[in-house]
C-alpha cells in the first residue's frame, strides 16, 4: 500500500471532526482570555469566522462515485468508514471481554458485539430494537443459569460497555456544551478542572473521533441516546448483582457531572435518573459484615465521590423539561437515601463537605426546592457545636 493509498483510506469526516473539536476546545480557554482585553475579543472574532469560512472552502465529502453503488471502485472509496467502524467494534470486542477465561468465550463475544453495536445503530432504526432485544435474552439467560462462569461474562462485558459509553457521553456532553454555550452558573469552576481540561480534552479526542466517524456512517449517537443507554447498563449490572461496578465508575465520573450542570434539560433528565438509580445502591455499599475495615473505608470514599459529584445536579435539574424528572415518592425517597449516605460518612470534614456543597447549590437554584437536606444540616450543626464544647470543656 502506498502512502497515498494510506492516508486516503481516513475518513475525511473523522479528520475534520478532530480540527473542529480542538478548535473548540481551544476557542473555550482563548474566551475567557479575551473577556480581559477588548482587543483580544476582537482577534478571537477574527479567527473564530476565519475558521468557519475555512471549513466551507473544504470540498464536499460525499464523493460522485457514491451515489452509483455498483460502478467499478466504488466499494473500496465508500467502504473506508465502514472498514473503519468494523475495525472498532473487532477491537471493542477483543479489548473487552480479553483473550482468556469465561468472558473471552463465544458468548462473552457476542454479548460484547451486541452491546457495541447498541452505542453505533440510531434509535430510529428498526435494528436497534432486534439487537437490545438480543442483548437482553443473553443477559437475563446468563443470570438465570446461576453458573459463576456465565455471571462473569455478564460482570465483565456489561462494565466495559458502561465504561465505553460512560467515555462516550462525555465527549458528546462537552461537545453539546461547547455547541450550546453552556457554562456553569455561580462561582468560577473549580481549580481542579482549570489545570486539567487539556488532557481530559486530549483524552476524549478518542471519544470525540469516533463520534465523528459515527455520524459519518449515518449513526447519530446523541448524548441522549447515549445516557439512555448508560442507565440501561447501569439497571443491567444492578439485576445481576454487580451495581458497585457502575458505582465506582459513575462516582469517578467527575467531568461529566461538572459538564451536566449546564447541559441541556432533556439530557439533565437522563443524568438525574442515573444518579438516583446508582446513589441508591451506593448507600449499601460497606453494609456485609463480613468486609474488612479497609474495603469499607473504600465504600465510604466511594460514597463522598458521588455525593461531591452529583449533587449539584440533582439540586439543578430535578424540575425536568415538562415534566418532574422523579416522582414525588421516588424524591422522597431518594432525600432518605441521601441522609443516610451523609450520616455513613462519619467524619465531620465530610459531612461539612458535602453540605456545604449541596447548600450552595440549593441555594443558587431558585426553581427547585429539591433536594432537602435541610435535616442532616441541622444535624451536622448540632454535632459540631458539641463537639466544640466538648473540646472547650476539655
Amino acid at each position: 500500500m502506498t502512502m497515498m493509498e494510506s492516508s486516503s483510506s481516513i475518513p475525511p469526516l473523522l479528520i475534520r471532526n478532530l480540527i473542529s473539536s480542538i478548535f473548540i476546545f481551544a476557542d473555550k480557554s482563548f474566551l475567557n482570555l479575551s473577556q480581559k482585553s477588548k482587543l483580544l475579543q476582537l482577534i478571537r472574532c477574527v479567527l473564530v469566522n476565519s475558521f468557519l469560512f475555512f471549513l466551507r472552502l473544504l470540498p464536499p465529502l460525499n464523493h460522485s462515485g457514491d451515489d452509483v453503488p455498483y460502478r467499478k471502485g466504488h466499494n473500496k472509496k465508500s467502504s473506508n468508514i465502514h472498514e473503519y467502524e468494523f475495525q472498532r467494534a473487532s477491537s471493542v470486542a477483543v479489548t473487552n471481554t480479553g483473550s482468556g477465561g469465561s468472558a473471552g468465550s463465544a458468548i462473552g463475544r457476542a454479548l460484547s458485539q451486541l452491546l457495541s453495536l447498541m452505542n453505533d445503530i440510531p434509535v430510529s432504526s428498526r435494528k436497534y430494537q432486534v439487537v437490545r432485544s438480543l442483548a437482553e435474552t443473553l443477559i437475563e439467560d446468563n443470570h438465570k443459569e446461576g453458573i459463576e462462569a456465565l455471571r462473569q461474562v455478564n460482570r465483565t462485558v456489561l462494565s466495559a460497555a458502561f465504561s465505553r459509553t460512560l467515555g462516550q457521553l462525555e465527549a458528546a456532553a462537552a461537545l453539546e456544551q461547547q455547541v450550546h454555550g453552556g457554562d456553569l452558573v455561580g462561582p468560577a469552576r473549580p481549580a481542579e478542572y482549570r489545570l486539567s481540561r487539556v488532557l481530559r480534552a486530549v483524552r476524549s479526542i478518542g471519544d470525540v473521533a469516533w463520534l465523528g466517524a459515527a455520524r459519518a456512517s449515518g449513526s447519530r449517537s446523541s448524548a441522549e441516546k447515549l445516557a439512555a443507554e448508560v442507565l440501561w447498563l447501569a439497571e443491567k449490572l444492578a439485576a445481576c448483582g454487580y451495581g458497585d461496578e457502575a458505582v465506582v465508575r459513575w462516582a469517578s465520573a467527575s467531568n461529566l457531572a461538572w459538564l451536566s450542570v449546564s447541559v441541556e434539560p432533556s439530557l439533565q433528565a437522563s443524568l438525574v435518573k442515573v444518579s438516583a438509580l446508582l446513589f441508591k445502591h451506593a448507600k449499601d455499599m460497606g453494609m456485609d459484615a463480613a468486609d474488612d475495615d479497609e474495603r469499607k473505608e473504600q465504600q465510604k470514599q466511594r460514597k463522598m465521590q458521588m455525593l461531591m459529584s452529583w449533587l449539584p445536579l440533582l439540586c439543578r435539574a430535578s424540575n425536568g423539561t415538562d415534566v418532574p424528572v422523579l416522582s414525588i415518592r421516588e424524591r422522597a425517597e431518594l432525600e432518605r437515601v441521601l441522609e443516610d449516605t451523609i450520616e455513613m460518612l462519619e467524619k465531620e470534614e465530610d459531612q461539612e463537605k458535602v453540605l456545604s456543597l449541596w447548600l450552595h447549590h440549593f441555594t443558587y437554584c431558585s426553581s427547585s426546592d429539591w433536594p432537602n437536606l435541610n435535616a442532616s444540616y441541622a444535624r451536622w450543626c448540632n454535632a459540631s457545636r458539641k463537639l466544640l464544647l466538648h473540646h472547650h470543656d476539655i
